[in-house]
């Protein structure tokens, strides 16, 4: 073998074994060979970056400087050296790069004047700057703001939402009615936490991704201890599957208005409760007198709101009006709701503009309307919207969602057919209460404290 042969071999194996080790352990190439020479080019390029994105501020400042003088007689320069103002560009002071899976987080400290909106609204720029995917304001503090970059589409494939297998081994009850259903952009869980945002709304097209959120949400709640009610105006085909994990069903505009009278009845009897044992909401309960949390599937809200005469508009009235007073009042009380449709608009009446104020959590996939995701995301950041609409028909699931901490994000729910979510609502239909459960829960406590004749009517 030649002199040149063997060094020209040993560069191809190695070469050879980098592309083996990043096809087969991406997580690790990613942590020792591709991070530490991308955070030495972060810190090396980010006064041009921050320059180019408008980020750099001019301060004045006091230099020494030598001013030097001619005298004409003689020649002779004489030198003096003072104190002299000047402007300079002050960059954001960048802190060293953390790796995570998938991307990198970086805190920068905040100049004089700057808030963590300045840089959100040059994420996408930020993003372009560091040959990235996308950019995103993950946290901040006073002074400080903390960014994720995002180096690749964890929403590219998603893996399936699975229930335990056994739910109530191990039950925490931290997890209560914060379901896993998908993955955020930034790689996280994606949990619909009802906890902390107890209402959603669910806008999409039809292979959007809309009905497999809805599955997705029954796999994650059928295994805890939640009555489950649904509405389902196209005679129940989308929601009937379900039957079995289902406390109530209602189908058509007649019992959609008795079980919302229902709904509301439950829930001004555990208002008479939280009153009586001096508490706020029934999250303050003992754990065993708390009442039993209620989650309401709306699918295809805007059934419940067209008219097609007059007769019907009292109808309508009358719905919007129980739904309104569920978003305003449910939370304090363990009622939540998640109102689905294709079309959701103004259009539909100032019913629906009353509710969607009352919705905190917004899921929006691929609309085929500009007013539906207008509705849907228009009262948060101009660039959800945009986001909204990029959505490509190729990526069913992906949506633009509110995240707990005021932002948007986008997230992808995890595939889940219509005969997984119907397998576990078969597996958990024993933990289905009864609607006497559900309206009697937390009231033998209050009997037992009490007695009160008004609860016990």
């Amino acid at each position: 073998m030649s002199d040149l042969s063997r060094p020209l071999l040993l560069v191809l194996a190695a070469v050879f074994a980098l592309l083996v080790w990043r096809r087969w352990a991406p997580v690790s190439y990613w942590y020792l060979v591709v991070f530490p020479r991308k955070a030495v080019w972060l810190r090396w390029s980010w006064r041009h970056v921050a320059s180019g994105c408008g980020l750099t501020k001019k301060r004045h400042r006091w230099w020494f400087t030598t001013v030097p003088g001619l005298v004409a007689s003689t020649g002779v320069v004489r030198v003096k050296r003072r104190f002299q103002r000047v402007a300079v560009d002050t960059k954001p002071w960048m802190g060293l790069p953390r790796p995570v899976r998938h991307g990198f987080r970086i805190t920068f400290h905040l100049l004089d004047g700057q808030i963590p909106d300045d840089y959100a609204k040059i994420c996408d720029r930020l993003a372009h700057a560091w040959r990235i995917e996308a950019v995103r304001v993950v946290g901040s503090r006073p002074g400080r703001v903390t960014l994720q970059g995002i180096t690749r589409d964890p929403l590219a494939y998603v893996a399936p939402a699975v229930p335990p297998t056994e739910p109530r081994d191990g039950w925490r009850m931290e997890d209560l009615l914060r379901p896993v259903v998908g993955v955020l952009e930034t790689g996280a869980a994606w949990h619909m936490d009802f906890r902390l945002i107890p209402h959603w709304m669910n806008a999409g097209a039809t292979q959007s991704g809309k009905s497999n959120l809805i599955n997705a949400l029954i796999v994650g709640l059928a295994p805890q201890p939640v009555a489950l009610v649904g509405f389902d105006l196209k005679g129940g085909v989308e929601l009937s599957p379900y039957l079995p994990r289902l406390t109530a069903l209602a189908t058509s505009r007649s019992e959609c208005l008795n079980l919302l009278a229902d709904l509301i009845a439950v829930m001004g009897a555990r208002m008479l409760i939280c009153r009586r044992l001096g508490v706020r909401d029934i999250w303050q309960l003992p754990d065993g007198a708390r009442p039993i949390p209620v989650v309401v599937v709306v699918d295809e809200l805007a059934e419940l709101f067209l008219t097609a005469d007059k007769a019907e508009k009292d109808q309508v009235t009358r719905t919007a009006t129980a739904l309104l007073r569920i978003a305003q009042l449910g939370r304090a009380f363990g009622i939540h709701l998640v109102l689905s449709g294709q079309r959701i608009g103004s259009d539909l009446g100032p019913g629906v503009t009353a509710l969607r104020a009352q919705i905190g959590g917004r899921v929006c996939h691929r609309v085929n309307d500009p007013e539906t995701a207008v509705m849907t995301l228009g009262d948060l950041d101009p660039d959800a919207l945009v986001a909204a609409r990029s959505i490509p028909p190729e990526l069913p699931g992906v949506a633009v969602i509110t995240g707990s901490d005021g932002r948007w994000y986008r997230a992808r729910s995890g595939y889940v057919s219509t005969t997984a979510a119907e397998r576990a609502a078969n597996t958990y239909a024993d933990l289905t209460p009864s609607w006497a459960q559900v309206a009697a829960s937390g009231l033998g406590h209050e009997l037992s404290g009490n007695g009160s004749p008004e609860i016990a009517a």
